[in-house]
């Protein structure tokens, strides 16, 4: 033990912590994906300001409307939770143009309809978080969540350990959700 009472290093060490670990070694793949996602972000620094679409696959855009456009979330709470954004960089609802508010609404229809066919969604949550205060992660960017539900998709892993279990790869979400969009 040292002065303070601690046990030494060399004692602790192979001495269990007394933490769970849940393995999830695929996710390694998300958290290198992720990174090398944040470092082609716009040179402003918003994720959601897109140039052109030969980068939709890389930066996980499902599909593009005239004023707006539908990307995953980089940090999904569910399978499937998509954003709805204008292209235009507006921090609040009552800066989007009406155009830019009624195609929010049809993309946002749309892809309810798309994540019920596409994975089953029994139910969703829909919203903006507007303004830093309002809780937007991203305040200076519009954006609405689309978040699938289905009973019992919560369970105690946020709640205890604040961790996700997502059983599946953003890219693989992508590309499932981006050819049901195109099937609807």
């Amino acid at each position: 033990m040292t002065a303070d009472g601690a046990e030494s290093p060399e004692e602790m060490a192979g001495m269990r912590d007394g933490f769970e670990r849940l393995w999830t070694p695929h996710r390694l793949a998300y958290v290198k994906d992720a990174s090398e996602r944040q470092s082609e972000t716009p040179k402003d620094g918003c994720p959601f300001c897109l140039e052109g679409p030969d980068q939709d696959e890389q930066r996980l855009v499902i599909a593009r409307g005239e004023h707006c456009f539908v990307i995953l979330n980089l940090f999904p709470y569910n399978p499937g939770h998509l954003m709805v954004c204008p292209y235009r960089h507006v921090g609040l609802f009552t800066e989007a143009s009406t155009a830019e508010r009624n195609e929010i609404a049809e993309l946002t229809a749309h892809a309810m309809r798309v994540l019920k066919r596409a994975s089953g969604a029994q139910g969703f949550n829909v919203g903006m978080n507007q303004g830093a205060v309002g809780g937007a992660g991203i305040a200076e960017h519009l954006h609405q969540h689309v978040v699938p539900r289905w009973m019992g998709d919560s369970n105690f892993l946020p709640i205890v350990a604040k961790t996700k279990a997502l059983p599946e790869l953003l890219d693989d979400t992508r590309r499932r959700l981006a050819d049901a969009w195109r099937e609807e």
